[in-house]
């Protein structure tokens, strides 16, 4: 019997499954086609088989780290939520994506990621509280930096020197294709009628995080929440797809009884590494900064041990 299909996303927060976009997007694709995936959701990437989150791990052994690809590896499965579309809608789709891809996502990670006071207070936040340490001190940083790069890439060469009219121009953008959005899906219950298909799990993905998060900054999400066909269709999907889903707070920490923690042969290989970075980062720490010196003091000077010693015991508090 072939080993089942196993995928690694980012946990749930906001109200949400997953506060990863393209976790959401494949974790939402899996509900709507009913593809049987044993889903791990972690709170550290490093424990995915290929390092990233989302991945899927194949019934052969496997591991796809790239959410278009994993999608198309469950269609290979026979999990097809685009089986009964036309070929018109085939190609809607396609465009769409695509306005999703040029138009929406660069906002979105402007948002999350490059907007101080939604990452600080949100995004930074979120990751800092769920990411066992010593990750949570300079994870964030790292995908912040990722993102940011990647925004770079989706802007290309023609974007404005000035930030301010970048940005700008991108906010305008966004609200058009919210807006063209809209307008599409209209009354109907998903954009192909009354059945879902992947544009509805990529459309949902980007439009709940935008609708749930509590973004101090949030121009994007006031225009969102104008367009009261698209807020109900997000809480439709997530009423009927995940109705017991979502965190309004950060998952705790792993602990040994979880049914989520690592495979018994790495668990005390991990726990021992994570604690000698730690001791290795305070110890650093603490001799750059002069909290801690050492001295060597003339064999016959009883007191300078005594000194040794209290400096010893402020290192280990």
């Amino acid at each position: 019997m072939a080993a089942p299909m196993e995928l690694f996303c980012w946990s749930g927060g906001w109200g949400l499954p997953s506060v990863d976009l393209d976790s959401l997007a494949v974790l939402t694709y899996a509900r709507f086609t009913g593809a049987p995936l044993k889903v791990h959701k972690i709170t550290n990437p490093w424990r995915s088989p290929s390092g990233t989150l989302p991945a899927l791990r194949t019934s052969h052994g496997e591991v796809i780290s790239v959410p278009h690809k994993i999608i198309t590896h469950l269609r290979k499965e026979k999990y097809n939520a685009d089986y009964d579309l036309s070929a018109r809608q085939g190609a809607d789709t396609l465009a769409f994506m695509s306005l999703l891809e040029e138009k929406l996502l660069p906002v979105l990670i402007h948002t999350f990621w490059v907007d101080a006071k939604n990452y600080v207070e949100v995004t930074r936040k979120w990751y800092a509280e769920a990411m066992p340490f010593p990750l949570n001190f300079f994870l964030p940083g790292r995908m912040q930096r990722q993102h940011m790069e990647r925004l770079q890439l989706l802007c290309g060469e023609h974007r404005p020197e000035d930030e301010e009219e970048l940005e700008k121009e991108l906010y305008q953008e966004a609200r058009e294709c919210l807006t063209l959005l809209s307008q599409r899906l209209g009354t109907q219950t998903f954009f192909f009628g009354d059945a879902p298909a992947s544009l509805d799990a990529f459309v949902f993905s980007y439009l709940a995080l935008l609708q749930q998060a509590k973004l101090p900054s949030g121009k994007l999400q006031a225009h969102l929440r104008g367009l009261h066909n698209l807020c109900a269709y997000c809480t439709h999907i997530l009423s009927l797809y995940f109705p017991w889903e979502g965190a309004e707070v950060p998952p705790p920490r792993q602990t040994p009884e979880s049914p989520e923690t690592e495979e018994e042969p790495y668990r005390r290989r991990n726990q021992i590494l994570s604690v000698l970075a730690g001791l290795a980062a305070m110890a650093g720490y603490a001799l750059l900064s002069g909290i801690v010196s050492i001295q060597r003091a003339p064999p016959a000077r009883v007191p300078g041990t005594r000194a040794l010693g209290m400096a010893e015991e402020d290192e280990e508090e």
